[in-house]
């Protein structure tokens, strides 16, 4: 009973290596591949997958989830002779689990290696100032250059970043020394450019200063002009209207003899100035007819149209005024 209760025990471990050997999980995102006395038989993929015991061995396994892979810097020379220590990180993933268990004894080492040459060979083609301007560049050539060559070992680059450019130190002084020359230059041209903005700002506001001062001189001349005008104008239908009112008082009864009294008393007024002003009297011939000299007045005035009689009538004003 003892030995058939050991048998039954070594059975029962045998069965369960046996399904244990049998029965394979494999987990997503994930590539086993499977050899079958030691040659390439199957990739199983994610879930449940059932191999042969002892016939079937799991002989690589591979993630295919994006890897991240360091690249350790190195000192690279550019075009103009300067030395450059340039460290990067590369992007890939494994595509084909069967090239890359046998197309590349080690593949992560393959890729490091080819990145770094590259690097080497691109940085080789630029001037100092060119390497941190064209950073993009250099990505995509490595990218490039890396993936035709990658597509053999069942890998595909995604990208490549570099994370540091490092020139010696005594070019990192004589670079900070330009960037400082740089700024004090465009410092110096800002300064200029403000000066020259602001004598150009004075001199357009002199101008229009002095336009909106001849504009203001220019409309007061005009506005003095037309005030002068309308005055003229006023003054002149002032006049017009008293002439046309002389003219009618004269014509209305009684008028005639108004007017000469009026001349009498001008007549009369006059001659008392020239008495007041002059040593000299001057005594007319005929003083002692005054009425012939009234009566031949107004027979010229009656004789006259109506514009003489305005006239006449400015005419005996200006005298009495004098």
């Amino acid at each position: 009973m003892e030995n058939i209760g050991g048998v039954a025990l070594i059975l029962f471990i045998m069965a369960l290596v046996f399904v244990i050997k049998t029965i394979n999980v494999v987990p997503q995102q994930h590539a086993w591949v499977v050899e079958r006395l030691g040659k390439y038989h199957a990739t199983l993929g994610p879930g449940l997958n059932i191999v042969v015991p002892f016939i079937d061995r799991i002989a690589y396994k591979h993630s295919l989830k994006e890897i991240p892979l360091d690249v350790p810097p190195q000192v690279c020379i550019t075009k103009d002779n300067t030395q450059l220590q340039v460290d990067g990180i590369l992007y890939f993933q494994i595509t084909d689990a069967m090239r890359a268990s046998y197309g590349s004894s080690n593949y992560i080492a393959a890729i490091t290696q080819l990145a770094q040459t590259t690097l080497r060979s691109v940085i080789g083609k630029m001037e100092l100032d060119k390497t941190f301007e064209e950073r993009d560049h250099i990505n995509t050539t490595i990218v490039s250059a890396i993936d035709e060559s990658a597509a053999n070992w069942g890998v595909k680059v995604l990208r490549y970043e570099i994370k540091d450019l490092t020139p010696p130190k005594e070019i990192l002084h004589a670079m900070q020394a330009q960037i400082t020359a740089e700024r004090e230059k465009r410092a110096l041209i800002a300064a200029s450019e403000g000066r020259k903005q602001e004598q150009i700002n004075i001199a357009n506001g002199e101008r229009e200063a002095a336009i909106a001062r001849s504009e203001g001189e220019k409309q007061a001349s005009i506005n003095r002009a037309e005030g002068q005008a309308a005055a003229i104008l006023s003054i002149a239908e002032a006049s017009a209207e008293a002439i046309r009112k002389t003219a009618a008082a004269i014509q209305s009864p009684g008028g005639a003899d108004a007017v000469n009294l009026k001349v009498a008393e001008q007549y009369v007024g006059a001659f008392g100035n020239l008495a007041k002003t002059n040593n000299s009297i001057i005594v007319p011939a005929n003083l002692g007819d005054m009425s012939g000299l009234i009566a031949t007045a107004m027979q010229v005035i009656k004789t006259q149209p109506a514009s003489t009689h305005a006239a006449t009538r400015v005419v005996a004003n200006q005298s009495g005024n004098t």
